[in-house]
């Protein structure tokens, strides 16, 4: 009787599981948030890691080139593909290459290289950090006089937010070609006139828009990264799972930070 009397009812372990969760998650909103202050406290204070930062945006950019590149191409195709047939039922054809600029610029160039990043970038960044900590070598480095999130944290994260938004630019010229030659081997259209079409329908705010968009999202994908293989525990398991947060984590973020940038330069428009 003394057991079944000391044993808590199913009510106050949903509580006492709640009350944990809502605990944790505000401990870890706030170690976020101190972790976020300490990057602003140590990036802009001397002295300055350029060499690991050139190194970390040839990581970053050159290393993702190729699947940008190719990514960026058959957005071009596919989009132009997909959209033609509707054009063609209101016989607008001539509307394609705006068509193809607006969805572009203004939304699948930024967000689709953020995603990219975020799989590559992110979970190398997350595996990277993670290795490190459960091997103990960011420990030694703090014990050896060093300035480990300075090196490793603050150096990354400024690269990926410098190189997305040149990923993105990028990504977004290699679709329109795409969009190009599949526009001129149906339609005939000439590259100049593609691409006085297709610059027509954007404005200063929306290329504005696109570069903060992409600046934003590098920031998210270098930070969640750091953050989550400089904190990694629990040896190899802790690894595997610091990149796989990272990729997940950035991504719902990315898609959070898209919705609402997009609001926002609703309203200036």
């Amino acid at each position: 009787m003394d057991t079944v009397s000391n044993t808590p009812p199913p009510v106050q372990k949903r509580n006492s599981k709640l009350k944990t969760r809502v605990t944790g998650f505000f401990v870890n909103l706030y170690d976020v948030s101190k972790f976020v202050v300490r990057f602003f406290k140590e990036a802009f204070v001397p002295p300055y890691e350029f060499k690991e930062i050139i190194r970390q945006c040839f990581e970053v950019g050159v290393r993702s080139l190729t699947l940008i590149s190719l990514t960026g191409f058959i957005i071009g195709v596919i989009f132009t593909k997909q959209s033609r047939p509707s054009l063609t039922n209101f016989g607008a054809n001539s509307w394609l290459p705006s068509l193809v600029s607006i969805a572009v610029m203004k939304a699948l160039a930024p967000l689709v290289t953020a995603i990219i990043a975020s799989g590559k970038v992110g979970s190398s960044i997350g595996a990277e950090l993670g290795s490190m900590r459960v091997t103990e070598q960011i420990d030694a480095m703090e014990v050896s006089g060093t300035k480990p999130f300075k090196y490793l944290v603050c150096t990354r994260v400024i690269a990926t937010t410098f190189t997305v938004p040149l990923l993105a630019t990028y990504s977004a010229l290699i679709a329109l070609l795409g969009g190009y030659l599949n526009v001129s081997q149906n339609e005939g259209t000439s590259f100049s006139e593609f691409m006085e079409s297709a610059f027509e329908p954007i404005n200063f705010i929306d290329i504005n828009a696109s570069l903060v968009k992409a600046i934003v999202f590098g920031f998210t994908v270098g930070m969640v990264g750091c953050y989550q293989g400089y904190n990694s525990s629990k040896g190899t398991e802790g690894v595997g799972k610091a990149a796989n947060n990272a990729v997940v984590i950035a991504m719902f973020l990315v898609f959070i930070e898209e919705v609402l940038i997009v609001q926002i330069a609703g309203w200036f428009r």
